[in-house]
């Protein structure tokens, strides 16, 4: 007789055959079970477990207690961005507002640095000074780190008065085609590294 757990093994193999299955990715089986990472509901992840894991907690339906929502940026140089990091600021921007917060979105600019010395992805050289002309309850930001397809993904809300972490994630991600391109990057033919397309995509950096 076949142990039970067998039947729900060949049914997940099953469902992954006819709806593919990210996770599947960056594994041999990937171009046979594999799909594209629904960036749209990783976003919403994201942004449901930062909000409930808050302390002190955060306070929803208040327009004069928004919530600021920064571009994610690249861990190795924290004053770049990527079509990635801006889609996941646009998603995430979505879902915090679909659970009832007010929402201001920070573009990351020249007028907006980012302190490279804490380590941390933290908006301007003078948080209080950001505090006092953006009142908000919370900062989002996000970093990324690449190594070979696998992203390393990290998310926080800061006080912006106190700089204090009040919540934390970290996620990690196969880089599926659809993300190598929003980098301009595509598989190699022994998917074993990263190379640069023949012809590069063109996706301009914000500075």
């Amino acid at each position: 007789m076949k142990h039970p757990l067998c039947g729900y093994i060949l049914l997940g193999i099953i469902v992954c055959l006819f709806a593919g299955c990210s996770r599947f990715n960056c594994t041999r089986l990937e171009d046979a079970l594999g799909t594209e990472t629904d960036l749209i509901t990783f976003s919403y992840k994201i942004a449901d477990q930062l909000t409930e894991k808050a302390y002190p907690p955060l306070v929803p339906l208040n327009p004069d207690m928004p919530l600021l929502v920064t571009t994610f940026v690249d861990n190795n140089n924290l004053r770049q961005t990527s079509q990635f990091g801006r889609t996941m600021q646009e998603h995430i921007t979505s879902r915090l507002v679909q659970l009832g917060y007010a929402v201001k979105e920070i573009k990351l600019s020249s007028s907006l640095l980012i302190e490279e010395q804490s380590g941390e992805t933290i908006l301007s050289r003078d948080l209080k000074k950001l505090s006092q002309s953006q009142k908000a309850q919370a900062i989002l930001v996000g970093t990324v780190s690449v190594a070979n397809r696998t992203m390393y993904i990290s998310s926080r809300l800061i006080d912006p008065v106190t700089a204090n972490v009040i919540s934390s994630d970290d996620y990690r991600l196969c880089m599926d085609d659809q993300i190598l391109a929003m980098f301009g990057l595509q598989r190699a033919e022994d998917d074993g590294m990263i190379e640069e397309p023949k012809q590069p995509f063109e996706i301009p950096f914000q500075n």
